[in-house]
């Protein structure tokens, strides 16, 4: 025992004696770590038309459900006109929640192409992200649609329709949790091709189990996939169309599973 009335031990671990010391003399409890420093996330969300639903119950889930242990701050932009490389530089991880790969400016693209082409942080993009084509008057951002499989848009299902998906990478970390077999619904895109020659998909749609039967059909379909021909980790989903996914378990959590995956969390 010395003169303060305390026992320390020769073989005490250095931080207990430097703890028991401290609040002796303070009785204030020492700081031993530094908390970390949240990840800022970058979220390009449409701010209008069918999917302004979907993108605010999306901007609800991050704050509210996602972010309960404050691991990330979230900043929301609803145009890519104010993409460049300077914004990108300050975000490990960019969510496109919901917006086309059209209209963006040419250095909104370039930055873009730089980020997901070096690896200067992860991507994940929900639905409206493979609506390549022709629209509005923008031409096709090839880029783009390289980096989804090398697909084009070519149609839809109007109103959507409930079918069950399969799993086919259970073992990625986005799959954890999420069950081999699910059934969702959501507005279903169908391309020129299947982008599987290009990526690597974990998981596809069982047309034949269409609730309402549908005639749009494609074959094989990919819904989430990855392509790692690029250096940035990368996830593409295509539900995104209706906010009651968020009330649908396996989509929540193949999205948390998404977030922490991309950002190397």
């Amino acid at each position: 025992m010395n003169k303060w009335g305390i026992f320390i031990y020769i073989d005490c671990d250095m931080k207990k004696i430097i703890f028991l010391l401290v609040l002796l003399f303070t009785g204030v409890p020492p700081c031993l770590g530094h908390p970390k420093k949240p990840m800022r996330v970058l979220v390009l969300a449409d701010s209008g038309g069918g999917h302004i639903l979907f993108s605010q119950r999306g901007h609800v889930w991050l704050e509210q459900e996602l972010n309960k242990d404050h691991r990330f701050v979230f900043d929301y932009i609803t145009s890519p006109d104010v993409i460049n490389d300077s914004l990108l530089a300050l975000y490990p991880l960019f969510i496109q929640l919901d917006y086309p790969p059209y209209p963006w400016t040419a250095v909104a693209q370039a930055a873009m192409e730089k980020y997901i082409s070096q690896g200067l942080g992860g991507w994940i993009g929900f639905h409206h992200p493979t609506l390549l084509g022709v629209f509005d008057g923008y031409p096709m951002w090839q880029w783009f649609s390289d980096f989804m499989g090398g697909i084009q848009f070519k149609a839809h299902i109007p109103g959507g329709a409930t079918a069950q998906l399969t799993v086919e990478m259970p073992k990625h970390p986005v799959m954890k949790g999420v069950p081999t077999t699910f059934m969702t619904k959501d507005e279903w895109y169908i391309y020129d091709k299947s982008p599987r020659p290009q990526v690597q998909v974990l998981a596809s749609i069982d047309e034949a189990t269409y609730q309402p039967a549908k005639d749009v059909k494609m074959g094989d379909h990919p819904v989430i996939w990855t392509n790692a021909h690029v250096k940035a980790r990368n996830l593409y989903i295509a539900m995104g169309h209706f906010p009651e996914l968020f009330d649908d378990p396996a989509f929540t959590t193949i999205f948390r599973n998404a977030v922490y995956w991309a950002a190397r969390q």
